[in-house]
This record gives structure tokens, sequence and C-alpha cells, in this order.
């Protein structure tokens, strides 16, 4: 059981968390996408990650619904320009956020928060390490869709370098 202030602070304080996210971001010298975005472009991206978070801590990990929004996030950041490297760095970022609320500030309270964070640090690497499953699934599936249509290669030439079998398959 995970404690009802961390569902409620991921939820209640997603946009403090995400602000927290764009400083790691601006930080770094190797997201020159994310990096180009606005300070509330990148906090309004990042923000809708942590009540999916919570929900998945709160119920237990939904694969359809965590699914769908990560091959969402894949998709729409092919049609911005982003290389998959730098969507799937993000997510790293966005992961020691949520490790270091964690370790700093949810643990401080006690030494049954502690023994629980330890257990929810395990939950949370699952959660994004399926996240980057799914994104890059996202990333890949638009990918092979546009240069499909709009850059007229051939299924038989598009099959050959994406090789992946979960293409446009539901879990």
């Amino acid at each position: 059981m995970v404690d009802r202030v961390l569902i409620d602070t991921l939820n209640l304080q997603a946009m403090d968390f995400a602000l927290r996210w764009k400083e790691r971001i601006r930080k770094s010298p190797h997201l020159k996408h994310y990096n180009d975005m606005t300070d509330q472009a990148l906090i309004d991206a990042n923000a809708p990650l942590y009540p999916l978070l919570a929900r998945t801590l709160d119920r237990g990990l939904d694969r359809s619904t965590a699914g769908e929004f990560f091959v969402r996030l894949g998709k729409e950041r092919v049609h911005t320009g982003f290389p998959v490297s730098e969507v799937i760095y993000g997510l790293n970022l966005v992961q020691q956020v949520i490790v270091s609320y964690l370790m700093n500030d949810f643990v401080l309270d006690s030494t049954v928060r502690m023994y629980q964070a330890m257990g929810v640090v395990n939950r949370v690497s699952e959660f994004f390490l399926l996240g980057c499953f799914y994104v890059t699934k996202g990333f890949l599936e638009e990918t092979y869709t546009n240069m499909n249509l709009h850059d007229k290669i051939s299924e038989e030439l598009l099959k050959k370098y994406f090789k992946d079998d979960f293409f446009f398959k539901k879990d």
C-alpha cells in the first residue's frame, strides 16, 4: 500500500514536479529540442505524467492506460521533430525527479516512510521502464507510417529495417 500523502502530492503538485523537471532539462546540453521549448511549454508538456504515476501507484499498473499515454507521447514527439534518444532521456529525468523527492522529502517524516519509499522506487522504475518501451513503440510506429505514406517508401523496405512485430497492436 502506497501512502496517500504520496498519491495526493503527485496529483496536487504536478506543476511543481514539472518545474523541477524543467530545471533538469535546462541543465542538460544533450536535450536540444526540449531546450528549444519555452519554460511554460515544458511544464505543460510534463505535468500530466504525475497524475498518471499517482494513479499507477494507487491502483496498480494498468498497461493499457500507461501504454496509450506513452505511445501518444512518442507519436507527438515525432511530429515535433524530437529524436527518440531525447525523449527517453527526458523520461529518465522525470524518474530522477520522483526518486529525488522520495528520498529527500517524502521520507523525512518517519522511518516507516523510508521503508515504503524504497519499495515505491521499484514501482516507479517499472513504470518508467514500461514508459520507455511504449514511447519507443509510438515513436517507431509514427516514423514507419510517415515514411510509408509521406515518403512513399515501400512496405517491403520498411519491414526490412523496422523489425519490431509489435507495431499497431494493442496490448
